[in-house]
């Protein structure tokens, strides 16, 4: 197939820069794949808006996300991989090789590793995202650890929230729930278990309207307000988990690749999609884990995938055999 003027050849390009991105390009470049890598605007993924990240394994008194982020990219680079800034406008996964156009540059690839992540969803206050690493967090696995032996609340009325409950009153003295409804939306076991928590309690009808104190640079407390009187309280915390989920960074590849319901990838056999030569790699496909590690993991996956299917030996599986025959 002939390519049009000013057009890249590329054998992978891998698009996302987060763990999962970082470890595909270290894994293809060591292959000899030469990968490119696009990272986007939100270079290096949420690990950037951590401080100290401590499950991470290797370091054993942590590491900052940041610094975590830029040793990986480093590390991919020296091995071969090349790095080009830049937001991806579209692609077009009907024909290999695949076009991905970037700004004004077209490029193809014979192989595609999609880690484009997930974002998590904020309260849009301002001060959330500004507090982010210092007593706001959208991950409980990630950072309750800080918050052991201290009162936390979760913002959210849904099975994440309930997830990020349960896991803290393990740690937190106590955990408060807030929700702008009078009933959950999680499922009926994820509702009893947390209401079954000595520690967990629940303020209704009541959303966060700020959260106290930027001028510290640390949460001491949230501003609620009854969302039935309009009356505002304070509550005393120092730690506020933000649980009313992510959105999975799939807008490129709708109706293009299969998605599960709630619009993260779906893989198979592996870190492989509903198209050939097509393959997906950290919280783009997961929606369970969404931890660093298993990212990483998923990329190292996703390159060797891509490797053995440019080499010609990723065999059809009986997924993608049903597939053509449907």
């Amino acid at each position: 197939m002939s390519t049009a003027p000013g057009t890249t050849v590329r054998q992978v390009i891998i698009i996302g820069s987060g763990p999962a991105g970082l470890t595909a390009a270290l894994y293809a470049s060591r292959a000899n794949l030469k990968p490119l890598l696009i990272e986007g605007i939100e270079a290096g993924g949420q690990l950037m808006l951590t401080t100290m990240v401590e499950n991470y394994p290797g370091f054993r008194s942590g590491v900052m996300g940041p610094g975590l982020m830029a040793e990986m990219r480093a590390q991919a680079e020296h091995f071969g991989a090349e790095i080009v800034q830049g937001d991806v406008s579209s692609v077009d996964l009907s024909n290999r090789p695949f076009t991905i156009n970037v700004d004004k540059t077209t490029y193809t690839a014979d192989a595609l590793i999609i880690a484009t992540g997930a974002s998590a969803k904020w309260l849009d206050l301002g001060v959330d995202k500004k507090l982010s690493g210092r007593g706001v967090s959208t991950c409980a696995t990630c950072d309750g650890f800080f918050f052991k032996g201290l009162p936390v609340a979760v913002i959210g009325g849904g099975d994440t929230a309930m997830e990020e409950a349960i896991y803290l009153s393990k740690l937190a003295t106590k955990v408060t729930v807030i929700h702008r409804r009078d009933t959950l939306r999680a499922s009926k076991v994820m509702q009893d278990k947390a209401m079954s928590m000595p520690n967990i309690s629940f303020i209704w009808n009541s959303e966060v309207v700020d959260i106290k104190d930027l001028d510290q640079g640390k949460v001491t407390a949230l501003v609620l307000r009854d969302t039935k009187t309009g009356e505002k309280s304070e509550l005393t915390v120092e730690g506020v988990f933000i649980g009313i989920g992510h959105t999975p960074n799939t807008q490129l590849f709708k109706g293009q690749l299969q998605m599960h319901d709630n619009g993260y990838l779906k893989t198979h056999d592996g870190s492989r999609t509903s198209v050939r030569g097509v393959f997906a790699a950290g919280d783009v496909q997961d929606h369970v884990y969404r931890q660093a590690v298993t990212a990483a993991g998923s990329g190292c996956m996703a390159a060797i995938d891509a490797e053995r299917f440019l080499s010609g030996t990723l065999h059809e599986s009986s997924h993608e055999t049903a597939a053509a025959h449907r």
